[in-house]
C-alpha cells in the first residue's frame, strides 16, 4: 500500500498514524477464516490496544482476549456484545471478582489457581480453561518470546495434571508461536494432541493461542484451515485463536524528524525525535531492524547512515540504514509495521514525549486520536 509512505507533513513528529485501509484489509482476511470454518477470531490486545478502532475490529472478528483486568475492561468497554477472553499468569482476589462479570471465558495457569478462585468463577458461571504447555518449541533464537523454552512458567505440563481434568474445566488453552505460518501450528497441535488429547473428548472449546501471521502475504490460510476444520471434526469442540499481530500487520507506521547529524568514526548518525528504547523497544529486546520506506541495507546505497535517538542510553540505536541521498536534519522518515507492539510498550525513559496517534481514515484523511504531553509524562511517577 503505497499510501503508507506518506510523510503526513499536517501532522507533528514522532507520529503514528494506523491505516484503516489495511486494518479492513487484514480484517477481511481473518473474517474469511471464521466463515470457511466456524473458528472465533480475537484480538489478542498485548498487541494492539488502540480501542479507537475497536468498533471496527468488531465488526470483523468474534472479540478480544485480555492478558488481565485492565485489558478486559478495555475490551468490555469499548467492544461490547463481542466475546470477551481473559488468561493471566496469577489473578488476585480482587481482579478476579470484577474478571467474572466483565469476561466470558478465563483460562488459569495452574490447578492452585484453578482452585484458589473456584468460589467466585463457579458462581458466576463463566467458562473456565487451563492453559497448558505442550513442551514443543517451534522457534529458534527468541527464547524471550517461546512460551515452550525451558523452564518456562507458562502453561501446565502433562505430568503435573491429573488423569481427570478437574470439575468445571470446560477447555484447553496453548499459545506457543510468535510470527509463524501454519506449518509449526499443525506440528504443535499433533506434539498437544499426543500429550493432552485424551482430555479433549466432552470439553466445549480449545484455544490455539496467537502468533499467527495469518495475513502475512504467503501465509498458508488452507493449511490453518485444514487443522481448525479436522479438529472440530474429531472432538466436536470451539476452536479460538488469537492473534495479535495479524490484525493490525502493516497497518500502521512511525513518522519521525532528523533533528540532528552527528559525524560518527565510520558514518553519519541521524539523531531523531523518536527512540528505540521508548517508542518502539523490540528493537532493542527482540532485537529486530523494523523497516523503513525508501531505504535499503547498509551499503546497499549510495549513503548509509546510524539512526539513533535524542536519549542519553548510549545504546539507544534503531539501526543502520542506507539511503540514494543522505537524509538532511529536517527531513522526515516513515518506519514502517509500527502499530503493533510499539504503541502498547510506548514510555517516557528520560523524559521522551510520547508519540501522538493518529488515524488515516478511509476517505484519505489523517486524524490526530491523541496527542501526549507534558502531564503524560508527571502523573505516571507520582
Amino acid at each position: 500500500m503505497e499510501h503508507l509512505k506518506r510523510h503526513e507533513p499536517g501532522l507533528q513528529t514522532p507520529v503514528y498514524v494506523v491505516d484503516e485501509t489495511a486494518l479492513v484489509h487484514n480484517l477481511e482476511i481473518l473474517q474469511g477464516v471464521q466463515q470457511r470454518t466456524g473458528c472465533h477470531i480475537l484480538l489478542a490486545q498485548k498487541a494492539f490496544s488502540m480501542f479507537r478502532v475497536y468498533p471496527l475490529i468488531g465488526q470483523y472478528l468474534a472479540g478480544a482476549t485480555a492478558s488481565g483486568l485492565f485489558e478486559a475492561r478495555l475490551a468490555h468497554e469499548e467492544m461490547p456484545g463481542r466475546e470477551n477472553h481473559v488468561f493471566c499468569p496469577a489473578y488476585t482476589p480482587e481482579e478476579m471478582e470484577e474478571i467474572v462479570q466483565i469476561c466470558d471465558h478465563i483460562s488459569f495457569n495452574s490447578l492452585a489457581q484453578l482452585e484458589a478462585h473456584r468460589p467466585v468463577w463457579e458462581k458466576a458461571g463463566v467458562s473456565v480453561g487451563l492453559r497448558v504447555n505442550p513442551e514443543h518449541s517451534t522457534q529458534e533464537g527468541h527464547a524471550i518470546y517461546d512460551p515452550c523454552a525451558p523452564g518456562s512458567r507458562l502453561g501446565i505440563r502433562r505430568q503435573n495434571l491429573p488423569d481427570q481434568l478437574p470439575k468445571g474445566v470446560e477447555g484447553l488453552h496453548f499459545h506457543t508461536l510468535c510470527e509463524q505460518d501454519a506449518a509449526p501450528l499443525v506440528e504443535t497441535f499433533a506434539a498437544f494432541e499426543e500429550k493432552f488429547g485424551q482430555y479433549l473428548p466432552g470439553l466445549k472449546w480449545i484455544n490455539l493461542g496467537g502468533g499467527h501471521h495469518i495475513t502475512r502475504p504467503g501465509y498458508d490460510i488452507a493449511a490453518l484451515e485444514q487443522l481448525i476444520l479436522s479438529i472440530r471434526e474429531k472432538y466436536v469442540l470451539e476452536v479460538y485463536l488469537e492473534p495479535g499481530e495479524a490484525i493490525a500487520l502493516s497497518a500502521g507506521t512511525l513518522i519521525t524528524t532528523v533533528l540532528d547529524i552527528v559525524q560518527a568514526t565510520d558514518m553519519p548518525v541521524l539523531i531523531l525525535d523518536t527512540s528505540a528504547a521508548c517508542h518502539m523497544p523490540d528493537v532493542l529486546e527482540m532485537p529486530y531492524r523494523p523497516p523503513l520506506y525508501d531505504s535499503g541495507l547498509p551499503g546497499e546505497k549510495a549513503c548509509t547512515c546510524r539512526l539513533a535517538s535524542r536519549t542519553c542510553l548510549a545504546g539507544d540505536v534503531i539501526g543502520e540504514y542506507s539511503f540514494d541521498s543522505c537524509p538532511q536534519i529536517g527531513d522526515r522518515l516513515v518506519f514502517g509495521d509500527m502499530a503493533i507492539y510499539s504503541m502498547v510498550k510506548n514510555n517516557t525513559f528520560n523524559g521522551m514525549p510520547l508519540p501522538d496517534i493518529a488515524l488515516r481514515h478511509l476517505d484519505g484523511s489523517c486524524e490526530v486520536v491523541r496527542h501526549f504531553g507534558y502531564q503524560d509524562f508527571k502523573t505516571r511517577l507520582s
